[in-house]
């Protein structure tokens, strides 16, 4: 049986974090951004999905201002890719923006320019919940990973 549940236990997001995005690492690494990133999703909106008592998946918000939130880190554990875990992790995410107030959720990721199948699923997955791309920025992170930017409007 699968469950979301908002987390706010920081040693409990730490070990969730880093759990997943070391299972991950065609998505995530070098291992230090993993430590640091587990360390900064302390001090942000985190929900983590369980199979049983398992965790499988984490999202973790970041506010940027009064109109928008943007995605910061969102993993599944890829044997339960393609089983509408993602999709079920965004439903209390947007609930949590609207319900604050927030317009806007964003969220910034390779872009196809780079061609690397397991990014083309996480670009689909995001154009089929409703982002959609507004800019790609070639320097954010470097020139070998250019950064798509992708925004979904909430607001009332």
């Amino acid at each position: 049986m699968i469950k979301i549940k908002k987390i706010v236990d920081k040693g409990l997001i730490t070990s969730i974090t880093l759990k997943i995005m070391n299972a991950l690492p065609k998505w995530f690494s070098p291992p230090e951004d993993i430590k640091k990133k587990s360390i900064e999703h302390r001090d942000m909106l985190f929900f983590g999905v369980f199979d049983k008592s398992k965790v499988i998946g984490f999202i973790a918000l970041k506010v940027h201002n009064e109109y928008t939130v943007s995605i910061y880190n969102l993993g599944v554990l890829e044997e339960y890719h393609g089983q509408g875990i993602g999709h079920n992790l965004l439903i209390p995410a947007e609930n949590y923006c609207k319900e604050s107030g927030y317009k806007f959720i964003t969220v910034k990721t390779l872009d196809s320019s780079i061609q690397y199948e397991p990014y083309e699923r996480t670009r689909r997955f995001y154009f089929k919940n409703g982002f959609y791309p507004l800019e790609v920025f070639p320097l954010i992170w470097n020139l070998e990973n250019p950064c798509l930017f992708l925004a979904k409007y909430i607001g009332k």
